[in-house]
Formats: structure tokens, C-alpha cells, sequence
């Protein structure tokens, strides 16, 4: 027995070395592969953690045991990336936060976020991580990596080619929630989402709308014709008005306290992911004080309402992937008049190859009778034009170059006019990139 345990005792610096050694090789290579793709101008999100995902099994679930507060996932249909901004930027008040914000929302992404923050060491110099997960992915991480804590946004019909019928959806969340060990925060106006309480044995709590709001908000059901569901679950964080002209600030009841909060990130939606986001937070200890401050000063999601000028032309870029998501950005538009607007739309895989969702965005009620000169481009360009042409709603240009469809949008008004653009993911990370080139952030 002495021989056994003396040998046990001289075993375990090797094995720290060892695992020292992984850990260095790991961070060190997925370091090497991001900077090469940053010299050849490439954005690389995934690349990088797909390799050391290869190389190195093992190195998630390692790197992130090291964070004294865990893993918060946030995951859903729609909103994901801008309350993944939200909370990050709220658990900055009171933690170091490391996150992936960028929407590369992969478990390949998540790796590329901790090689890339790590030190040459391999360790991780954070409190807690916030991962913005797609639905499938997100089943895959969790199965590595159970997070403390979770927020679950919504169930919507999108990229029916990738996750099937909206109920297989509703499944991979549930097992999210079922491998989350501390809190789980539910959409408590989603009757998809609020049914997966059942389904875990972490602390449950809610947000939503104030029931006044609801119309404004379908869920999947009502988005299609079905009754309104309300909900009897109180919310932790309730929306209970949005910006007019009256009151130009959001106004939310966060742990019984009502606050008005000018939000940086624009339209009714992402006042939704604030209530998302200020209640996850409540679940990590914050105060309603601090949620309140961390909302007022996080600034959009890359390509989630992100503001430029070019050419003394304000413009927006949004993102839209979705009928309901679509809707909702569309609703941006309301009480602004933009001079131009430019619809974007590519179907690559990360987009959904399968465009036909686009029969299901009514778009005449906010784009019918507009003075604004409208354009579509990407590789769907075409098929975006004769979708608005049966709402009635005139095409100036149909430019499948975004580049070339953004320039004459801008072109074609006066300096000072704005020029709003809606794209699909593909197309917004390639437009992101010539804003960049061709304007300024703002």
C-alpha cells in the first residue's frame, strides 16, 4: 500500500505537467491559426477552434472548469447574439466576462473565444463565460460542458433545412435546460419555452411583456393565426412599455423595481432580450441597480442595428434571418424614414438554403408606400424583388453585388439622409466588412 500511495504522490506533478503542456500546445496553435487568418484579411471564428476541437478533444471542458462562476449559455430562435451582449456586459460590473460575441455560435466558436483570450499558458483570466449557442450546438457544448446557468429565449420556424419541425427545436432546448445545474431563465410568453421548467432541476425564473404588449410580441403560434397565450407566471423582469415619442426610453420592472433605460440597441426586440438579459443576471447575484446600469450601457450586437456614416450618410446595417425576426427588425422602421433601404439576402448554409420563409414576412404594412428608394441585393436578390412586388411594394434596383447595391443606395441621397440596410447572416458579415472599408462606425 506504502509502495502504491508513494507512487500515486510521484505521479501527479507529471500529470500536471502534462496537462500544463496541453494546454500551452492547444492555446499556442489556435493563437497561430487566428493570426494567420487576421493577415490574410479573413475574420475566422470557427476555424481556429475547429482545429484544436481536433487536435485537442479535451481542451474545452478543461479551460472553462478554471472559471470560479461558470458557463451561462444563452441560446434560442431568435436574439441570441444581442442578449449574449447584454448579459456580458451586465456581468461586467461585477465579474471579468469572457464571451463570443460576434455570433460565431458553434462549440468551435466558443473554443476560438477561449484560445483567443487565454494566456500562452492556457489559462483562462475570467470569472465567468457567456456563450451565445445555436439550438443544436448548443446540446453538443452542454454535453462537454453543463453551464450554471441558462437563458432561453424563444422557439421560432427557422432554417427548416437544418432543424426540421419547430417541436425538434423545442426538444434540443429542453435538453439545455435539463444539463444546466443552477438557474434557468425562461420566456414566460413562449409556451414552448415555459413547458421546459419541467424539464431541469435548476432554480427556475421567467421574464416577458407586460400582457398589454403581447400582440406586439407573437410567439410562433400567434405569428401564424393561432389565439394569444398569456401567461400566469410571474416575471422576474417584465417589459412594460416601449419608446414613443412621448417617452423616448424603454421602461422595465426588474426584481419589482420600474426603470426607464434609453437602450443603445434600437427596436422593440431588443427590449425583449433586455428583459432576457437583466433577469439572468438577477441569477448570478446582481443587483436590479446594476442589471439596470450594465443595459444602459451596452452598445448593439455586431451587425444588430450597428450604426456607420459613409459619405455624410448615416446608415444602419440589420441583421434578419427569420419571419418572425423580420417582422420584428422591420419594425425598426417605425417613426424613422429612411431615404433608402436596402434588402440583402443570401442563402448559404449559414443563412438557410431554403428561402421560402420569405412568403411568410408581411411586408407591405411597413414598406408599402414608402418614399424611400428600395433595393434588393445578395444571391437571392432577385427572389427578394418578386416577393415585394406581390405586397405591392415597388423596387428601384435589383443589385445582387452588395457592394455595389449599398454605394448607390448611398449615392442616391442627399448627405444627412439615412440609409437602412436589412440582410441575412452571410450577407451582413460580408457588408460589415466593406462598411468598414468604405465608412465609419458610430
Amino acid at each position: 500500500m506504502r509502495a502504491s500511495h508513494s507512487t500515486s504522490l510521484r505521479a501527479q506533478p507529471r500529470f500536471s505537467s502534462l496537462a500544463a503542456a496541453m494546454r500551452f500546445l492547444a492555446t499556442a496553435l489556435g493563437k497561430s491559426v487566428l493570426a494567420g487568418l487576421r493577415l490574410i484579411g479573413r475574420h475566422g471564428n470557427a476555424l481556429p477552434g475547429l482545429v484544436v476541437e481536433k487536435l485537442f478533444p479535451r481542451y474545452l471542458p478543461r479551460a472553462l472548469a478554471t472559471l470560479p462562476e461558470g458557463v451561462v449559455v444563452v441560446t434560442g430562435t431568435n436574439g441570441k447574439t444581442t442578449t449574449t451582449k447584454m448579459v456580458a456586459t451586465i456581468l461586467s460590473e461585477r465579474y471579468r466576462v469572457l464571451t463570443n460575441d460576434t455570433g460565431s455560435n458553434f462549440v468551435r466558436g466558443a473554443i476560438t473565444a477561449c484560445v483567443e483570450h487565454a494566456r500562452w499558458t492556457g489559462r483562462l483570466p475570467y470569472d465567468i463565460a457567456v456563450f451565445e449557442l445555436d439550438e443544436a450546438w448548443a446540446v453538443r457544448f452542454t454535453d462537454r460542458v453543463p453551464p450554471r446557468r441558462a437563458v432561453l429565449l424563444n422557439v421560432m420556424r427557422d432554417q427548416l433545412d437544418r432543424f426540421g419541425e419547430i417541436d425538434t427545436t423545442a426538444a434540443l432546448l429542453g435538453k439545455v435546460a435539463a444539463a444546466t445545474t443552477d438557474a434557468v431563465v425562461l420566456n414566460r410568453d413562449d409556451p414552448r419555452i415555459a413547458e421546459l421548467a419541467a424539464a431541469t432541476r435548476a432554480t427556475v425564473s421567467y421574464f416577458g411583456v407586460a400582457p398589454a404588449l403581447r400582440p406586439s410580441f407573437p410567439n410562433d403560434e400567434e405569428l401564424y393565426g393561432g389565439p394569444q397565450y398569456l401567461s400566469d407566471q410571474s416575471a422576474e423582469v417584465e417589459l412594460i412599455a416601449l419608446p414613443d415619442a412621448a417617452e423616448p426610453r424603454t421602461t422595465l420592472r426588474v426584481a419589482g423595481r420600474e426603470e426607464r433605460i434609453a437602450l443603445r440597441a434600437g427596436g422593440p426586440h431588443n427590449a425583449q432580450n433586455a428583459a432576457a438579459a437583466a433577469a439572468l443576471a438577477l441569477t448570478a447575484g446582481l443587483s436590479a441597480a446594476e442589471a439596470v446600469d450594465g443595459l444602459r450601457r451596452s452598445e448593439p450586437a455586431f451587425g444588430r442595428g450597428q450604426s456607420f456614416t459613409v459619405d455624410g450618410r448615416p446608415l444602419i446595417l440589420q441583421l434578419v434571418k427569420n419571419p418572425a425576426g423580420f417582422r420584428q427588425t422591420l419594425r425598426t422602421l417605425d417613426g424613422a424614414a429612411p431615404a433608402a433601404i436596402v434588402i440583402a439576402i443570401n442563402d448559404d448554409y449559414a443563412d438557410g438554403r431554403d428561402v421560402s420563409w420569405l412568403w411568410d414576412v408581411e411586408f407591405g404594412p411597413t414598406l408599402g408606400g414608402r418614399a424611400a428608394r428600395l433595393s434588393t441585393s445578395g444571391t437571392r436578390a432577385a427572389d427578394m424583388a418578386v416577393r415585394l412586388r406581390h405586397d405591392e411594394v415597388a423596387t428601384h434596383d435589383v443589385q445582387p453585388d452588395l457592394e455595389r447595391a449599398v454605394r448607390e443606395a448611398v449615392a442616391a441621397v442627399a448627405p444627412g439622409e439615412q440609409v437602412a440596410v436589412f440582410s441575412t447572416y452571410t450577407a451582413m458579415w460580408a457588408l460589415h466588412a466593406v462598411l468598414m472599408r468604405i465608412g465609419v462606425p458610430v
